[in-house]
C-alpha cells in the first residue's frame, strides 16, 4: 500500500511556500508605494495652510486680495486632482480682484479622506462649507470642475444663505446611462482597494500618463508645462486613488437624488461648458440645467473639449465676474 504522507508533505511545502511568497510581496509593494508617495511629497509639497474639522485636515491655498476687499472665489478641482490644477491658469486671472481658496478635496492632494459615509457630494460640500468658515470665508462664489462643480452645485443647494453665487464648469448635474467604469468598479471595491491599489502607487510611473492626462484636454492640447506643474504622483498616492474611487463610485446616486431639487436653486448659477467634451456632454447635463432653473446662464464654447479653465479661461473667468454682477444686484 502506498503511503500518502511524502505527497500530502509537498503540497503543505509548496502551499508554505507560497503564502511566503505573496507576504514576501506584500512587503515589498507597501514599501515600494510608501517610497513612492514620499517621493511625489517631496516634490510637489503642500503649497498652502490646513484647517482642521472634525479631527481632519483640509488643505487650502489662499491668494489675492485681502479680507473684506473684495469678494472670496472658492475653486474645487475635479475627479482625483489637486490644488496645482486651480492655481495653473485660473488663479493668476483672479487674485487682482478676489480673494481666492483653492481646497484640495477631501483624501485628494493634502487633505485628509472623509468617513466612507460622508465622502458624497454632500458630504464634502458640507465639510469645505466648515473649512471656508474655519479661514473666516461666509459669503463665497464657489467655481468647480467637472466633479468639483457636482460639490458646488450641492453646496449651492444646501447653503443659499451662505453662498453668493456657484459657477459649473464642465460638471455633471444630471443622470447619465453608462455604466460605471470598470476601473472604477474594481478600484471602489474592498478587495480592489486593497489588492489593486497599493500595486498601482508602487508600479505606476507618473510619467507614464502624459498620453491619459493629455486627453483629458481632447480635441485641445495640454498647455506647455501643465504636466509638470500638477504633479501627478499625489494622484497615484493610495488614499487618493481610493477616495477618488468611491467618489466616483456613488456619484451616479447621488446626482439622481439632487436634480429633482433644481427648481428651488437659489442662487447665481453660471455654467461654462465645452461642447466637444465627451467626458461630461453638455446635452445631457449643462443643457437640461439651463431648463430646469431661472438662474442659470449658460456660456457654451464651441469646440471646447473638458478643460475651459485651461484653454478658454478668459471665459471661465468672465462666467466668475458675471456671477459676482448677478449677486450683487
Amino acid at each position: 500500500m502506498k503511503s500518502t504522507r511524502r505527497p500530502l508533505m509537498r503540497w503543505k511545502t509548496l502551499a508554505f511556500s507560497l503564502v511566503v511568497l505573496c507576504l514576501v510581496f506584500a512587503v515589498f509593494v507597501h514599501l515600494r508605494a510608501n517610497a513612492r508617495e514620499r517621493a511625489a511629497e517631496a516634490a510637489y509639497p503642500a503649497r498652502g495652510q490646513f484647517v482642521e474639522v472634525d479631527g481632519l485636515r483640509v488643505h487650502a491655498v489662499v491668494a489675492g486680495i485681502d479680507k473684506g476687499t473684495g469678494p472670496d472665489v472658492i475653486l474645487l478641482h475635479g475627479s482625483n486632482g489637486n490644488t496645482r490644477d486651480m492655481e495653473f491658469a485660473l488663479l493668476e486671472q483672479l487674485k487682482d480682484r478676489y480673494r481666492v481658496i483653492i481646497f484640495d478635496r477631501p483624501g485628494l492632494g493634502y487633505s485628509d479622506r472623509l468617513p466612507k459615509d460622508a465622502e458624497g457630494i454632500f458630504g464634502q460640500a458640507a465639510h469645505l462649507r466648515a473649512a471656508a468658515e474655519a479661514l473666516d470665508v461666509t459669503d463665497p462664489i464657489v467655481l468647480g470642475h467637472s466633479y468639483g462643480g457636482a460639490v458646488a452645485l450641492a453646496w449651492g443647494l444646501e447653503y443659499p444663505e451662505a453662498v453668493m453665487a456657484v459657477v459649473n464648469v464642465s460638471g455633471p448635474s444630471h443622470p447619465w446611462s453608462t455604466d460605471l467604469e470598470t476601473f472604477y468598479k474594481v478600484t471602489s471595491s474592498l478587495w480592489g482597494a486593497a489588492l489593486v491599489v497599493p500595486m498601482m502607487t508602487a508600479f505606476i510611473k507618473p510619467e507614464g500618463l502624459s498620453d491619459q492626462i493629455a486627453s483629458i484636454f481632447a480635441p485641445q492640447s495640454m498647455p506647455e508645462g501643465f504636466e509638470s506643474f500638477v504633479g501627478v504622483g499625489l494622484s497615484l498616492k493610495r488614499t487618493a486613488l481610493r477616495a477618488n474611487a468611491s467618489h466616483r463610485a456613488t456619484l451616479l446616486g447621488e446626482i439622481t437624488a439632487m436634480q429633482p431639487r433644481y427648481a428651488a436653486f437659489a442662487v447665481p448659477l453660471e455654467i461654462v461648458h465645452g461642447e466637444a467634451d465627451t467626458t461630461v456632454g453638455v446635452k445631457i447635463h449643462a443643457e437640461k440645467m439651463l431648463r430646469e432653473t431661472d438662474q442659470t446662464r449658460l456660456t457654451s464654447l464651441p469646440g471646447v473639449g473638458h478643460m475651459p479653465h485651461h484653454v478658454s479661461t478668459a471665459d471661465v473667468v468672465a462666467a466668475i465676474d458675471r456671477a459676482a454682477a448677478r449677486a450683487a444686484k
